[in-house]
């Protein structure tokens, strides 16, 4: 992903991207996104990056040794510091759909955003919403107030978030409606796919917005609208 169009993926909504991809794709189908709905800590951000993956679980303390799960929680923090970037954690809870362990709170999302990550997207709990760092946004499954006895099992494999499966390093995009996986052939065509996107789109909204129209300009729109997107 260049410079251009990570700047891009920023500006735009997760479903312009999730119609982005169907139109580089020349069909529709694509089926790389997350079911139901999910909430969001900065409802005007949007979270671009490469997937650092992770599971975790909290309703029940772990059955291993504290040095295990100590050396795993430090193993899992260094990973994290880690890889390309952009990046995105990406973490499954386990314990869904009674997940109550609020693994996203003030104290993770400063840390994981001093790693350089751009967000947390997770079907699992998020706390603190006063309190959570400007630009690190998280997309979650649910708000809760408490972290349970919340443990990371294990990191840097595949992992399902809300339906969608995502691998380490795929390349995320999430906002306030959910989470999409680009996939990776689609990526040198994305920006050219999300320019003509918006030129077929306004010729529907420049002839309807804010007007009324009678059915038969809309068939004329609708036609154009049609032609364009060819």
């Amino acid at each position: 992903m260049n410079d251009s169009l990570h700047t891009l993926l920023k500006r735009v909504d997760t479903p312009t991207v999730c119609n982005a991809i169907e139109v580089a794709q020349g069909k529709r189908g694509f089926n790389d996104f997350t079911r139901g709905t999910m909430q969001c800590s900065a409802p005007g951000e949007a979270m671009v990056g490469y997937a650092r993956t992770a599971r975790i679980q909290a309703v029940n303390p772990p059955t291993e040794d504290p040095a295990t799960i100590k050396a795993r929680r430090m193993a899992y923090y260094k990973y994290m510091s880690e890889g390309p970037r952009p990046g995105v954690a990406v973490v499954q809870d386990l314990d869904v759909p009674h997940a109550i362990g609020a693994y996203w709170g003030e104290i993770n999302t400063n840390v994981h955003k001093s790693f350089g990550l751009s967000g947390a997207l997770t079907d699992g709990v998020m706390r603190d919403l006063g309190d959570l760092p400007d630009g690190f946004p998280v997309v979650a499954g649910s708000i809760g107030p408490s972290h349970g006895f919340v443990h990371v099992v294990d990191f840097d494999q595949p992992v399902s978030v809300h339906g969608m499966q995502v691998t380490p390093g795929a390349l995320i995009h999430a906002d306030r409606h959910g989470a999409v996986v680009i996939p990776n052939d689609v990526i040198p065509r994305l920006e050219t796919a999300i320019a003509q996107l918006f030129t077929s789109e306004k010729v529907v909204l420049d002839a309807t917005t804010g007007t009324r129209i009678t059915f038969a300009e809309f068939e004329d729109v609708w036609a154009a609208f049609e032609a364009s997107r060819t």
